[in-house]
């Protein structure tokens, strides 16, 4: 397969193991199989933009963020940042708010 589905096999990876989810559970949220998720994080399968709205979405992320490498590199230096928001996108407002506050409370009484 070509370097650019390569890539996004990788991504698509890293952004499920971020996630905390197994190849099997994406390809649940997606209705597809763990085998066709292996095949596609490998570069060996072609990934369709339908297919790949929906990973994005079941990965609380953007499609765009699969093409953009260098907003991938920063957000894979910064992996802790990312669990966090993927915690905080399962949140409801009130809750992000609350979130929100501690963290700033906690980071401006150092």
């Amino acid at each position: 397969m070509s370097d650019l589905a390569k890539a996004i096999g990788e991504q698509i990876r890293h952004y499920r193991t971020l996630a905390g989810m197994t190849q099997e559970q994406l390809a649940e949220a997606i209705e597809s199989q763990g085998t066709y998720i292996g095949r596609v994080e490998r570069g060996e399968q072609n990934i369709q933009l339908q297919t790949l709205e929906k990973i994005a979405e079941a990965l609380h992320t953007q499609i765009a963020i699969t093409f953009d490498h260098e907003q991938y590199e920063r957000f894979k230096a910064d992996e802790w940042i990312w669990k966090i928001v993927l915690l905080l996108k399962e949140q409801d407002h009130e809750q992000q708010q609350r979130a929100y506050r501690i963290l700033r409370e906690v980071f401006t009484n150092f």
